[in-house]
């Protein structure tokens, strides 16, 4: 997960994940049948789960939109600080690499942003915001957030994630 995020799906070797893991070459083949797709599967699934877990603690600690937002902006900022500006989005580079061509990990991916948008969407609805409404600022969010850590790896810089808590409003 740690490689794809930080070189990419295409750019991430099957010698390089061995020898990452220490895992011997016939573990890899057995626990992933289907190779480096299977990996990158597994990969977004992990990542998405994470990343849930952290937005489903968030929610329950942070009440308004407003906190929870800059709540979420202050921990992917950490998590790009931490990484020296070396990774982004847990999931987007495989991604952004393997959808539409890979069916498994379109599905996957599309499955982790929606179990997101599901967690973040209740927390606009609780400050009276419509569902709809409420859905679509999550997307909102969400899409805010995958630019910023484009633009602050880039710029190795915090500020464009720090910036969208401002930025969207609230």
């Amino acid at each position: 997960m740690r490689l794809f995020r930080q070189k990419g799906y295409a750019a991430t070797g099957l010698q390089e994940i061995l020898a990452e893991s220490g895992a011997p070459r016939g573990s890899l083949y057995h626990y992933f049948p289907e190779g480096k797709e299977s990996l990158g599967e597994a990969a977004v699934v992990l990542a998405g789960e994470m990343v849930a877990e952290m937005l489903k603690e968030l929610a329950d600690k942070h009440k308004t939109p407003a906190d929870f937002v800059s709540a979420y902006c202050a921990q992917m900022a950490d998590w790009m600080t931490e990484s020296d500006f070396c990774s982004g989005c847990p999931i987007a580079t495989t991604v952004l690499e393997t959808t539409p061509s890979s069916e498994s990990i379109t599905r996957v991916g599309a499955q982790a942003f929606d179990s997101w948008l599901s967690i973040i969407a209740p927390v606009f609805a609780r400050a009276g915001i419509s569902e709809r409404e409420a859905k679509s600022k999550s997307e909102l969010l969400v899409a805010a957030i995958e630019g910023s850590l484009v633009l602050a790896r880039v710029r190795q810089s915090n500020e464009p994630i720090l910036n969208i808590a401002k930025s969207m409003g609230i």
